[in-house]
């Protein structure tokens, strides 16, 4: 099954040159994007700042734990394996876990744990650039799936601040507030 969906979101890799360019843009640059957010977050109010630190928490946590995975666990990536479409060049390392995705869903959890509206639009562009790792040829659709779980995981695991009722209701809006 795996490889069945990654041949069909691979397949046209190198075939569409506007969604190859937005591909690859995913993967290389939306990282900044991020940042920019969490530094536009963290000059906004006390309760931001603490979902900052919140975000560089969980990302700090989807490192180790990236690191530890990659040091017991092996995984062929798709173009080592097969002839697959790739458009930019990738470590010869394990496909699994995914770097971009966790830390992409690390601050996306996050912040969607403190703000609903920015969190779910973090989300998106998470999932985006786990699905730009697959067309460019570098992960598998498990390897994606399973990356984001264990971002979600410790960013959740970080958690809601202690009070965060008493946040949301002076003036962040959650599901609840």
């Amino acid at each position: 099954m795996d490889e069945k969906v990654f041949r069909a979101i691979n397949l046209f890799s190198g075939r569409l040159a506007p969604i190859d360019w937005l591909m690859i843009f995913l993967s290389k640059k939306v990282r900044y994007v991020f940042i920019f957010v969490l530094i536009f977050m963290w000059f906004r109010n006390g309760m931001y700042r603490k979902m900052v630190w919140n975000a560089l928490k969980s990302s700090g946590v989807s490192l180790i734990l990236h690191t530890l995975i990659k040091l017991f666990y092996f995984k062929p990536r798709p173009f080592v394996a097969r002839r697959v479409g790739i458009l930019i060049p990738s470590k010869m390392d394990s496909s699994f876990p995914s770097k971009h995705t966790m830390l992409a869903f690390a601050v996306s959890t996050s912040i969607f744990l403190y703000d609903r509206a920015y969190g779910s639009m973090m989300w998106l562009l998470s999932m985006l650039t786990g699905y730009s790792r697959i067309w460019l040829g570098h992960h598998y659709p498990s390897d994606i799936i399973g990356s984001a779980f264990i971002a979600t995981a410790s960013s959740i695991v970080v958690g809601k601040p202690a009070g965060y009722e008493e946040l949301c209701k002076n003036g962040v809006k959650g599901n609840d507030g």
